[in-house]
């Protein structure tokens, strides 16, 4: 078979990820993406057929076309993640079975994962994330469920967006709900952005309350010094007596009829509590 010049470029490609962005995991959803930037790839290069099964060797001294069979394989290889490669790997067999082997594994189990995002979508809240980042998740799930033939509605998504809300954009939400005509998800997203924004000037405005004029504070600061004085005057009354100052019940009990002998009348009469 005589060369084709187009498909003897494809061995000019020394790094397959410069040409296919995506590496191919199970965990990502990235099937369908990854599926088709391979598939455009090879067909630009003229070894589509090497994946579709047209393309054949006319017997197994077929050396040119073995040759381009080994190197889409390798081009496969290289953007696969490394379960995945080990998943997929199997000696002698050509890229159409590796191909096949690589879409049975992500098909197989397509309503199971599909079940799961929908419930991904429908559980999933804003939390503390911004409007944009979850805006961004939920636009994402739903692109992932279309690559699974589930399509989400551009009205459901609405509603799962407003179901998600926190209660800080109440307001917004009542007005999304009964605009007329009901949002697009864009349009819902691009009010939710601009609600956004108004909350965070209302966070950055100066509390009223914490002014230094107010009476509040005028109150505490006359008050306050006023009733320290109070109990500093009763607290130095309280020491006095407790430490022998004159009153009528410390001078009853200790009155001692000998010491009175000691001390001429006139001293008593003269000290003596009215």
């Amino acid at each position: 078979m005589e060369a084709n010049p187009l498909r003897e470029r494809a061995f000019g490609v020394t790094n397959i990820k410069t040409h296919i962005l995506l590496i191919l995991h199970f965990d990502d959803h990235n099937y369908d993406a990854w599926r088709e930037l391979f598939l455009t790839h090879c067909l630009a290069f003229v070894v589509l057929g090497h994946l579709d099964g047209t393309s054949l060797p006319e017997d197994v001294n077929d050396a040119p076309w073995f040759k381009r069979d080994g190197l889409v394989k390798l081009w496969q290889y290289g953007t696969l993640t490394q379960p995945l490669f080990h998943s997929t790997f199997k000696t002698g067999g050509n890229e159409r079975y590796i191909w096949v082997r690589i879409e049975n594994q992500f098909r197989i189990n397509k309503e199971a994962r599909a079940i799961q995002l929908d419930h991904d979508l429908r559980t999933t809240e804003i939390g503390d994330r911004s409007v944009h980042d979850y805006c961004q998740t939920l636009k994402s799930i739903s692109d992932l469920l279309s690559n699974l033939d589930a399509f989400v509605p551009d009205r459901t998504l609405v509603m799962y967006l407003l179901n998600g809300l926190n209660e800080k954009f109440d307001n917004i939400t009542n007005v999304i709900k009964h605009k007329e005509p009901f949002p697009t998800f864009y349009d819902a997203k691009s009010m939710l952005l601009n609600d956004e924004t108004r909350l965070k000037r209302c966070q950055k405005a100066p509390a009223t309350t914490d002014n230094g004029s107010s009476s509040t504070v005028l109150t505490v600061s006359t008050e306050k010094p006023q009733q320290q004085r109070f109990n500093r005057g009763n607290r130095k009354q309280n020491r006095g007596r407790g430490r022998g100052g004159f009153n009528q019940r410390s001078w009853n009990n200790n009155w001692n009829p000998q010491w009175n002998q000691q001390w001429p009348l006139s001293y008593f009469q003269g000290h003596m509590p009215q």
